[in-house]
This record gives C-alpha cells, structure tokens and sequence, in this order.
C-alpha cells in the first residue's frame, strides 16, 4: 500500500512509552517489532513534540513498528482493519505505527468563529 493511501484513513499521535518481546507469535509476524504507545491528550498537542511527557487518561496500547520508532518518540497510528492493510496474507494486527513525527503545529478553531467548534474532537 503506497504511503499516500494513509491519508485515507483516521491517524492519531501517541508517545512511545515502552517495547513489548514476545514469546510466541504467528508465522506472518516473527521477527516484528512492537510498540507501547500512549496516546496523546489535547493537553499534548497544545504542547507539541517538545512538551512534557505525560501519561493520558486513554489505555496505553501495542502497535506493530516497521519504521523504527524508539522511546521517547511522538508516531502517528492508525488502528482497526487499515492496521492490516499493508499485508497480503491476513494478519492479527489491531494497529500500526504509521508515521514517525518530528514536529506538531497545533492551531485550533477560533470558538467564535459561527458554525465552527473550537479545538480537537
């Protein structure tokens, strides 16, 4: 699946809190690598990359990593059925870690603007 397909789906930011070594896996998978990530709150964004590194209400969650992401490290996943996409055979993976990310520029909705909400949904 080409990258530019990843816009098509619904990609949140996390923080990378951990690794995640497995005894026993499925055939498609040896030799993968896995993630704990803990998903960003609309506190995080307001901070961006370099804000501190909190932990969010959300449950923390295991991500299959093809692109290196390390500790510490802000990545961009998708979760569900688009997690599985990128292989052929079918594969038990609940989400993928997407995108590595540098930077965040956050820039809400004015709230006074008519019609509009201001901040994330």
């Amino acid at each position: 699946m080409a990258i530019g397909a990843w816009t098509l789906f619904r990609m949140k930011l996390g923080t990378v809190i951990g690794r995640v070594t497995l005894s026993k896996t499925a055939p498609a998978l040896i030799g993968a690598r896995w993630l704990i990530v803990s998903p960003f709150t609309r506190e995080q964004y307001r901070h961006g990359v370099l804000g501190p590194r909190e932990l969010g209400q959300e449950p923390s969650l295991v991500v299959y990593d093809n692109l290196g992401g390390a500790v510490g490290q802000t990545i961009g996943y998708v979760e569900g059925r688009e997690a599985a996409s990128p292989f052929d055979d079918p594969t038990p993976i609940d989400a993928i870690n997407a995108a590595l990310v540098d930077e965040i520029f956050y820039s809400p909705l004015n709230a006074a603007t008519p019609g509009k909400s201001g901040g994330l949904k």
